[in-house]
């Protein structure tokens, strides 16, 4: 089951390819609309006129406004992960895959710009898939800078080092991403390597 089908609602997965299409139009529709309006202000009208789909076939997938935002957020996250991982193929290591991450995650943002609005109200309209959003991300990069430690790449500084790293850099990257791929675009590739300076000199053996 592709990531799209499994953002529908309980038990309205779609069957067919055509079905999947279908989802895929929705979720993108629906990106548009929270991006642009927001939460409170998006409807599910609006989310089926931008998809070109009947009333009722947004109903088919999902159950309310509510859960197409929660699939969304999940959606956005997994696009996330799969636009990342490609960046770290051929890394002289786990610093500078994270300099790689890094450069692909503001190269995202600047293309989808409406992720930080929904990912922001998620907070409060999704908080379970606001929460699991930032632990999943920090879970990847906690075991990125894991393999790095046993490489002696990484000073070990003990079993909670790495965790607290990961959400320092985390966090880092989020606001490099509003600063330099919402607000403005800079070339990724040399912000990234400004800041991967900042974490090599810190946490480097």
């Amino acid at each position: 089951m592709t990531r799209a089908a499994s953002s529908a609602s309980k038990g309205k997965a779609p069957r067919t390819a055509r079905g999947e299409k279908t989802l895929r139009k929705i979720l993108d529709a629906a990106l548009a609309e929270f991006g642009q309006r927001g939460f409170h202000e998006s409807s599910i009208v609006g989310i089926t006129s931008r998809a070109k789909v009947a009333l009722g076939t947004f109903y088919t997938y999902f159950d309310s406004k509510e859960a197409v935002f929660g699939a969304l957020v999940r959606d956005m996250s997994g696009r996330v992960r799969d636009h990342v991982a490609p960046a770290l193929e051929g890394a002289a290591g786990g610093l500078d895959g994270e300099r790689r991450a890094l450069a692909a995650y503001l190269r995202f943002v600047a293309d989808h710009k409406e992720v930080y609005r929904i990912i922001d109200e998620a907070e409060f309209v999704d908080p379970a898939g606001f929460r699991a959003h930032y632990e999943t991300t920090a879970n990847r990069i906690a075991g990125r800078l894991a393999a790095a430690t046993d490489s002696g790449e990484v000073r070990d500084d003990g079993p909670l080092a790495n965790e607290v790293r990961a959400w320092a850099l985390m966090g880092m990257n989020v606001f490099l991403g509003l600063r330099f791929g919402v607000w403005g675009e800079e070339n990724e590739d040399k912000v990234a390597s400004l800041a991967n300076d900042l974490v090599q000199r810190g946490i480097k053996t």
